[in-house]
């Protein structure tokens, strides 16, 4: 049982390790890349309102995947791109409702399933960051924003990780000591075995001696008043 237990945790100790570095990972790699975190051509993004409701909502977890050649987009593909919200250079992820090519370029007019209309720019080949590949989390997306944080990223990055390494340099010294112990030959084992027979059964022996003893103290102890009460006697009579 004891063994089961420990691999288990062996194993959570392993996953806990991994997604801490994964996640350090994709906290680095957004940083780097204008907010935009990327493993091996994966995104995962936070969605960040309801315009695609119900398809996501805001605050979902969704992953987005690079994708090599624009041509390959076609109408009803979800995307995410680079557009101007408010002034603001930010992500959007929106579906493909017409493709416009002129010449050698091509634009994707796009829309949000949860809204009227059409979204006001159309999106060059050029702002588009990746594809939806139809992967979300719910509500996830706020532990990812949470993990972006230096208070998130200390307390579910750094202090498991920390835990994690200071279990294993344990299990490190405590494997060192016991192949630093001298190995018992099986001569040793036989006289350890003798000793530890030999120790209990000369306890057990005292112990049935003491035994023996207490009844014979009692008669003792019962025998000398009744000899004092006869000399008591033979006095009486002497003085009569």
């Amino acid at each position: 049982m004891k063994k089961a237990i420990k691999i288990i945790f062996n194993v959570l100790a392993w996953v806990v390790l991994i997604l801490a570095l994964l996640i350090t990972v994709l906290v680095f790699s957004s940083d780097r890349n204008n907010g935009v975190a990327n493993l091996f051509g994966f995104m995962p993004m936070t969605v960040e309102s309801d315009s695609m409701k119900p398809t996501f909502k805001k605050n979902d977890l969704i992953i987005v995947k690079e994708i090599d050649d624009v041509k390959s987009l076609k109408k009803d593909d979800v995307i995410t791109f680079w557009t101007i919200i408010d002034g603001q250079k930010q992500k959007n992820t929106h579906r493909i409702v017409d493709i416009v090519k002129e010449g050698k370029s091509i634009s994707f007019i796009t829309r949000g399933d949860n809204n009227n209309k059409n979204d006001d720019i159309s999106v060059p080949a050029g702002d588009i960051i990746g594809k939806w590949t139809e992967f979300k989390l719910s509500g996830f997306g706020k532990i990812m924003d949470f993990l972006r944080t230096k208070t998130g990223f200390f307390i579910c990055i750094v202090i498991p990780m920390a835990i994690f390494f200071l279990f294993e340099l344990y299990k490190f010294i405590i494997t060192v000591n016991e192949i630093r112990k001298p190995k018992l030959t099986e001569d040793d084992e036989e006289e350890i075995k003798k000793k530890a027979i030999e120790e209990y059964l000369a306890s057990q022996k005292a112990k049935e001696e003491a035994e023996k003893a207490e009844p014979g103290a009692d008669e003792e102890a019962g025998e000398k008043p009744a000899e004092e009460e006869k000399k008591a006697e033979e006095t009486d009579n002497t003085g009569e």
